[in-house]
């Protein structure tokens, strides 16, 4: 019985020794696969947040379990749900992490009173993610965006891109970067070919009028492009080369840095593409030739409930319009330098004042102009003088200064909290097109946004905004927005809103007279108003291996004070801004999607925009309608970790109506046309380094042919042509790398 007892003893004291001895250790695996998930972000913070300290999983998805005394524990991964617990020491666990479906957890702050997930806004906000937009290789916002359904991507060889939202143009549309507007508009559209997406984390899209929170140039609609901001990251480095067979070559960095509570960040690129024809027999090309700059610093310091950041970002572009070779020798020819900057600085602060009282302050100053330098280039020399002629040089500048301030109650599940708020704004602009060689016009505006919430299923938001500006009467901004979750995968969304666009400081002020031009503004030009209601069904649903979803959107915009370029005089081909009567649009769209986890993701959506213009209100015009449609597939090849992408699109006909002499309203119709881009990527040295290669516009669009169109109700012909959409077809390659240290 002694020699039982004591072998007992023995054997249950090696087994605690051996318990002892064993390492505890906190592993990571996908929820669905149950896969190890390699390199994740794993944090511990003792109760008292006093000690933080972080690990990072191997290639089995394991890390070490260092605690001494309870602990808090986060674990974080691109595509994963954050996942939150305590953890003990010497305690060992298996952490399943859940994936994220279709964004549903991507925190959104584009007219929000504070951040949260996408799908707990009552606006109906479109995101494109990082992983997105790194499938379509798109290094610019215009080709990102030519995608997406009722959106209407453009191209001019040298204005550059353009889109319309919901069938009004980019005048209507508010162009964003961290909350910061983007100026510098030529014929009231930003040129998205000069918004680089090198360093962007996501993007936010809002269709339907956001006046009450943005102001003007919210009609259709509001695009924010939100920036990294790698502060939970001690170390980051990253970069990528990008050659295009078109000509194009893209280089860009950046770096980010945090130590205690500072973060400092740079990054920089270089775009050039070398111009294209479809015929290339001259040396002027249909797309010119180009170069552009991007250089970007932020600082920030964080504490406790306090975030402090400042942010200087600027860009450079050069277009060069090489003219054709002169008659009778073929030895010289004129050429035009076309220089773009813009320079944004801004001072970013927000703090909790109370338990659920937040503060947000944002100051800005922009700049930007737009210089013309034509030169006489003798190629014999070779030798290039500017020329005498002063009408063949220019330079316009912008300037910009915006100061917001949100005060706000935002409790979740509260049944009431608001947001109110100033939005100052002023802008003056130089230059000799402009009367008087300078003008100036201030818009300051004060909103209040109440968020009222009956049950855990119902919210309803009506908003307001008075505004005073220094050189048109503007008027009063409302809404109301609701949204009802019918069940826990249904939910409806249906807004009201009045929309406005001010006049710009162009439209009022331009003074344009050469041999070849006679524009000028009109000081007399009423601010646009228009009405809109937007209505949003969705459903998504999500089992263990596979996710689908379905989403109807409806839209309605009546727009009065329309303003458009119109012939006042014939004779003297004299040209200035009106007030067109009223516009209308009208339109949907129904998107499908659907993911068997983890290897395939499907994307389907057509929508129709139907668009018509009224001078008189006698007229009686039908609508025009334009039919989209999209497919986007994700294929992931586990065996080889390589994943392919493919992105299709149909731009059906699409109408371009505007004035012509004598006051006509006429259109001209775009035919439909194709496109397709096809990407395959594979991510090697634990992820470190990421090589893609892909083909573009696969069916060799350049120019579409449009046609006159007649309408019955007094639509005249607007004549025949082409437009050009793009140069062609090309293959790229792409290498990234990524270096963290958390």
């Amino acid at each position: 019985m002694n020699k039982l007892t004591a072998s007992l003893i023995l054997l249950l004291s090696g087994l605690a020794l051996a318990g002892y001895g064993q390492k505890a250790v906190i592993k990571v695996i996908d929820s669905r696969s149950r896969e190890p998930i390699s390199f994740a972000h794993v944090q511990l913070e003792n109760l008292n947040k006093e000690n933080r300290q972080t690990v990072t999983t191997n290639i089995d998805g394991i890390a070490d379990n260092p605690v001494q005394v309870k602990s808090l524990i986060s674990i974080t991964y691109v595509g994963f749900r954050n996942y939150y617990d305590t953890l003990f020491p010497g305690q060992s666990v298996t952490v399943s992490m859940q994936p994220m479906v279709y964004n549903m957890d991507e925190v959104v702050v584009t007219g929000q009173f504070t951040p949260q997930p996408v799908d707990k806004s009552i606006y109906r906000v479109k995101v494109i993610g990082s992983r997105q937009i790194e499938n379509k290789a798109s290094s610019n916002l215009g080709e990102m965006m030519a995608s997406e359904l009722n959106i209407r991507s453009m191209h001019d060889g040298a204005l550059g891109s353009k889109i319309t939202m919901q069938g009004l143009g980019g005048e209507h549309i508010k162009l964003l970067i961290d909350g910061v507007p983007v100026i510098g508009r030529m014929n009231g559209n930003i040129d998205l070919g000069q918004l680089n997406l090198y360093n962007v984390q996501h993007i936010e899209i809002i269709e339907g009028p956001m006046s009450v929170i943005y102001g003007s140039n919210a009609l259709a609609g509001v695009i924010n492009i939100i920036t990294k901001e790698n502060s939970n990251l001690r170390n980051s480095a990253n970069g990528s080369a990008y050659i295009e067979s078109v000509g194009v070559y893209n280089l860009n960095a950046d770096a980010s840095v945090s130590k205690n509570r500072w973060f400092a960040s740079v990054g920089a690129a270089r775009n050039f593409f070398g111009g294209y024809s479809a015929i290339d027999t001259s040396r002027s090309k249909s797309w010119k030739p180009k170069r552009q700059y991007n250089a970007d610093f932020t600082t920030q310091y964080s504490h406790k409930e306090l975030k402090v950041s400042i942010t200087t970002s600027y860009f450079n572009e050069l277009l060069l319009d090489k003219g054709n070779l002169r008659k009778p020798y073929f030895e010289n020819a004129f050429d035009s330098h076309f220089k773009v900057n813009r320079l944004t600085s801004k001072l970013d602060l927000s703090t909790r004042l109370f338990k659920d009282r937040y503060l947000n302050l944002l100051a800005s100053y922009s700049f930007y102009d737009r210089t013309k330098n034509t030169y006489f280039n003798d190629l014999t020399i070779p030798e290039k003088k500017l020329t005498k002629n002063i009408s063949d040089h220019d330079t316009s500048s912008f300037g910009q200064y915006l100061i917001r301030a949100e005060f706000s109650k935002s409790t979740n599940n509260s049944p009431f909290n608001y947001q109110l708020g100033i939005d100052l704004n002023y802008e003056d602009g130089k230059g000799k097109r402009i009367l008087d060689q300078k003008q100036a016009i201030g818009d300051y505006a004060a909103f209040l946004s109440l968020k009222i919430q009956p049950s855990l299923r119902w919210m309803l938001q009506p908003g307001l905004r008075y505004s005073y500006n220094t050189r048109y009467t503007a008027p009063l901004v409302y809404s109301l927005n609701t949204k009802w979750d019918i069940s826990e995968p249904i939910t409806l969304r249906l807004s009201y809103a009045r929309g406005f666009r001010a006049p710009s400081l162009k439209e009022l002020y331009l003074e344009f007279v050469d041999i070849n031009h006679n524009i000028r503004g009109n000081e007399n030009l009423k601010a646009e108003y228009s009405q809109n209601i937007n209505l949003a069904l969705k459903l998504n649903q999500e089992k263990d291996t596979y996710d689908y979803g379905f989403e109807l959107n409806l839209f309605y915009n009546n727009i009065s004070n329309s303003i458009d370029l119109a012939v006042i005089d014939a004779e003297k081909a004299l040209y200035t801004y009106v007030n067109i009567r009223k516009m209308i649009t009208q339109g949907g769209q129904l998107n499908f999607n659907n993911r068997l986890y983890p290897w395939l993701e499907l994307r389907l959506g057509i929508g129709e925009t139907g668009r018509k213009e009224l001078l008189d209100t006698d007229e009686q015009l039908s609508f025009i309608y334009s039919t989209d449609f999209m497919a986007n597939v994700t294929y992931l090849w586990r065996k080889t970790n390589v994943n392919f992408n493919v992105n299709y699109k149909y731009n059906g006909d699409y109408p371009d109506i505007f004035l012509g002499t004598d006051g006509l309203v006429l259109r001209t119709i775009m035919k439909g046309y194709h496109s397709m881009d096809i990407t395959a990527s594979k991510w090697i040295w634990q992820n470190r380094i990421n090589l893609q290669i892909g083909a573009k516009n696969l069916f060799d669009n350049t120019t579409i042919s449009s046609r006159g169109d007649i309408d019955a109700g007094g639509i005249h012909s607007g004549g025949g042509g082409a437009t050009s959409v793009d140069w062609g077809r090309t293959y790229f390659v792409k290498l990234s790398f990524s270096f963290k240290q958390f």
